[in-house]
């Protein structure tokens, strides 16, 4: 069994998958925020490989990924950051990147490298699965789960071919748009996880303006098995970032608080 699949393995909460942009603000940061994610107590660690075009991204984090490669981040730091992590920690690790980037560097290299580092999960935000093809096969090769993406407006058709294809989770984008805080979670959300969970047995979790602990208390009543916060906690680095101890003090506090929400609310 992967550690992805093992988070989700008999599971009485939500997973929490804490996302953070690699790199951002600086690679010495970036790790440390990278172990206080962890320690704090999320369940699988996302790190985005900044890219400089992020059209799934709202400008919370196109922002952090616009501070990342300014400090020279590129995927050998992200790598690097990694193996820092597995140095210490086996939480799972999941890259979310963008297919010119995986592209560039060579489809096999790339999976090749990000398993060598100790990468989970690949997402590839902007891959289409009728043209995953050639990634499928070195996910498989490389004995990383291939994160797939699925959307309020995916047909049934689409969603079984994307669940027979997918690895680790499923990841539902919960609103029509980019990332970014919400007010609240639309109820088009919690709709798309019982469409899902009808065809697939995998795992599937929210992300895309989740924010408050309120907002991850609703998403475990309603049945996610994960749930992904990545703007409310870049927005605290970006807040925080002349202040390092602040950050770090924030951050756990907040995941602290996430984790309660997720582990006080029983599926309907």
């Amino acid at each position: 069994m992967g550690r992805i699949a093992g988070v989700f393995t008999n599971r009485s909460s939500p997973a929490l998958i804490g996302f953070t942009v690699a790199g951002d603000p600086d690679l010495t940061t970036s790790m440390r925020i990278a172990r206080t994610l962890i320690h704090a107590g999320t369940d699988i660690l996302e790190l985005g490989v900044p890219f400089s075009d992020p059209v799934a991204d709202g400008p919370t984090i196109q922002r952090a990924g616009d501070r990342a490669l300014a400090a020279g981040t590129t995927p050998d730091t992200v790598f690097a950051i990694v193996r820092d992590v597995r140095a210490h920690s086996d939480v799972p690790i999941v890259l979310l990147t963008y297919y010119n980037t995986v592209f560039r560097r060579g489809i096999e290299r790339f999976y090749r490298d990000a398993r060598a580092a100790g990468v989970d999960g690949i997402l590839i935000a902007d891959m289409p699965v009728e043209e995953s093809g050639e990634v499928l096969e070195a996910a498989e090769k490389n004995a990383i789960d291939q994160i797939l993406l699925v959307a309020q407006t995916t047909s049934d058709e689409r969603l079984r071919t994307i669940a027979e294809n997918a690895g680790g989770f499923l990841y539902l984008v919960s609103v029509l748009g980019v990332t970014g805080a919400r007010a609240g979670v639309p109820q088009a959300a919690f709709n798309l996880v019982r469409r899902v969970k009808a065809v697939t047995d995998l795992p599937v979790a929210l992300g895309f303006g989740i924010s408050t602990p309120e907002q991850v208390e609703s998403c475990a009543a309603h049945g996610a098995d994960g749930v992904i916060v990545g703007s409310a906690i870049v927005d605290i680095i970006e807040r925080t970032i002349r202040n390092p101890d602040a950050m770090e003090d924030e951050l756990a506090g907040f995941i602290a608080r996430l984790k309660r929400a997720a582990g006080s609310s029983r599926p309907r």
